[in-house]
């Protein structure tokens, strides 16, 4: 078999399901392949960051692994921040890097894309994904792809192919399926004792909920555990719509000061925090109200529990969960907790300027009328809008924060989900990765985009008001729709926006571009909490 024949099969039996890319010179014999093969579809976008941010929230829905393809150096090195993203947020991610061949690489003379040497490229990538092979040796190249692909899937984080373009017509043993790395079955059972013991001990056990539930697959299994304890649940900023259509749905999402109130007491006062696939970021701790001692809460994340300073290692989640949910019983505890407030629904349709808030409200009447829609949100006021649109699924670099997601992002999610995406985005990410539409109509995808223009960075304003290096300027990003291929429409007014939103659901044939226009300083109600409570704890860690 060859190899490129070998590893296309071997990354379908992991779970992809496509291929987004950029070809180059490099890897134009690995193109070659993927295309007459047929064994996974290939979109091609327009820049390198594009690909990544696609993979990663095409991966983000249908679980498996997201596969992007490109070139040696400059296309490699493009690739970085979106693949760091996906590292950090604990997506799985192959990486396919067309690379010099091996003639090539001991001729003496420099390749072009080189930087400081052949390996620089690989060097990169050691540091943002969690294992790496080069295809250079048939002898070795099927067992190397396996152990690659089962490190991938079991760590739920990126990993790095690199193959010289002679390799991918060398003829290969087949690609081995290996089985799970063993598994200490007596500790994972000794875990979930210890974690359920002291969920019963306690006054006021609280399940939190974070991104390693829906990268795993067992949504499900922890909705079902969830139901037999009991307990609350709540969800961090990132597992924003985890479990919301379980029997026992989470009561709201925890930002700290941010948030609820109600949400923030129940989660800081806990005397037994189980939190499940959490990543324990500045995102989701750096602003509660009262400062969680981690050392007191149950912690059972990237293939390991902690309980205090007790750690049980090579426990994955997975199995955690299906040896609790055998042990689990009612704990009865039933906090007297208000309902959480609904979304916000029928914005009114008058001449008033648009706010964040208003974007959130029109979006939850839009889909109250016509169905929901799969979301994707790039970072900056508009995710944090997204937390007033009613429980939606949703991809966001909600720990990472980098610009750019948006867009590419959206498409991945279509790609995933077969359905129309809703993307949020602002103005400055917009800049860097909206131009990514211009390949919807060639793929058929037919996105509703909703940019926030407000000619400014904005959450960076919220923290530095003054700094003039916030300003951007006012790009009428709707007059650029038609030419790519999709309907602009800008808006002023909230009755301008709900009537932009109806057009935009009755326009099926290609993309719409909602240009919204709003002042300079004008921040959801969330992102003002959020920046509040974020200086609070910032002048309280520097005066003590």
């Amino acid at each position: 078999m060859r190899l490129a024949e070998a590893l296309l099969q071997a990354l379908r039996r992991a779970g992809a399901r496509e291929i987004f890319g950029i070809p180059g010179d490099f890897a134009l014999p690995l193109f070659d392949a993927i295309e007459r093969s047929g064994e996974l579809p290939l979109y091609t976008l327009s820049h390198e960051p594009a690909v990544g941010f696609a993979a990663d929230a095409a991966t983000r829905f249908h679980g498996g692994i997201g596969v992007a393809a490109i070139t040696y150096g400059a296309g490699a090195f493009n690739l970085v921040n979106p693949i760091a993203g996906a590292y950090a947020e604990r997506t799985p991610v192959v990486v396919l890097s067309g690379a010099p061949s091996r003639s090539e690489r001991s001729s003496g003379l420099l390749v072009h894309h080189q930087a400081r040497s052949l390996d620089s490229q690989l060097n990169v990538y050691r540091e943002i994904t969690c294992d790496q092979a080069v295809l250079d040796d048939p002898a070795g190249a099927a067992g190397e792809i396996a152990r690659v692909l089962r490190t991938c899937r079991e760590r739920s984080q990126p990993v790095y192919i690199e193959i010289p373009r002679d390799m991918v017509t060398a003829d290969i043993g087949p690609v081995p399926v290996l089985p799970p790395s063993p598994v200490d079955v007596d500790a994972v059972e000794a875990a979930a004792v210890e974690i359920l013991e002291r969920l019963r001990a306690a006054s006021s056990p609280v399940l939190m909920v974070d991104a390693e539930i829906r990268r795993y697959g067992i949504e499900e299994a922890v909705a079902g555990l969830a139901q037999r304890l009991g307990i609350p649940v709540v969800t961090t900023f990132m597992g924003r719509g985890l479990l919301a259509e379980s029997a026992n749905p989470p009561l709201g999402t925890y930002i700290g000061v941010a948030g609820q109130p109600e949400i923030t007491e129940l989660v800081e006062s806990s005397d037994a925090l189980l939190l499940l696939g959490v990543i324990l970021s500045d995102t989701n701790f750096s602003i509660s109200l009262r400062q969680i001692d981690l050392r007191q809460t149950i912690i059972a994340a990237e293939r390991q529990v902690r309980l205090g300073f007790h750690v049980y290692p090579d426990v994955p989640l997975a199995d955690l969960v299906i040896a609790m949910a055998a042990k689990a019983r009612p704990l009865g505890i039933s906090p007297d907790l208000p309902d959480p407030p609904p979304p916000p629904y029928d914005l009114p349709a008058d001449d008033a300027s648009v706010s964040p808030n208003d974007i959130a409200t029109a979006i939850n009447d839009m889909m109250r009328s016509h169905g929901s829609l799969p979301m994707a949100s790039d970072m900056g006021d508009c995710l944090f809008t997204a937390m007033d649109i009613d429980q939606q699924a949703l991809a966001a670099p909600g720990y990472y924060a980098g610009m750019g997601f948006g867009v590419p992002a959206g498409l991945g999610v279509q790609v995933a989900t077969g359905e129309r995406p809703l993307i949020l985005v602002g103005d400055g990410a917009f800049a860097m990765t909206g131009w990514e539409l211009g390949n919807c109509r060639r793929y058929g995808w037919d996105p509703i985009v909703i940019v926030f223009n407000n000619a400014s960075w904005e959450m960076l304003r919220a923290f530095q008001p003054d700094a003039g290096y916030n300003d951007l300027d006012d790009w009428p990003f709707h007059e650029l729709a038609g030419p790519l291929g999709g309907l602009g429409i800008r808006v002023r007014t909230r009755r301008e926006l709900a009537e932009a939103l109806e057009l935009a659901v009755a326009t099926r044939d290609r993309f719409v571009l909602i240009d919204v226009v709003m002042e300079r300083g004008s921040m959801s109600d969330t992102l003002s909490r959020f920046v509040q409570g974020f200086g609070r704890r910032r002048a309280a860690a520097e005066s003590g």
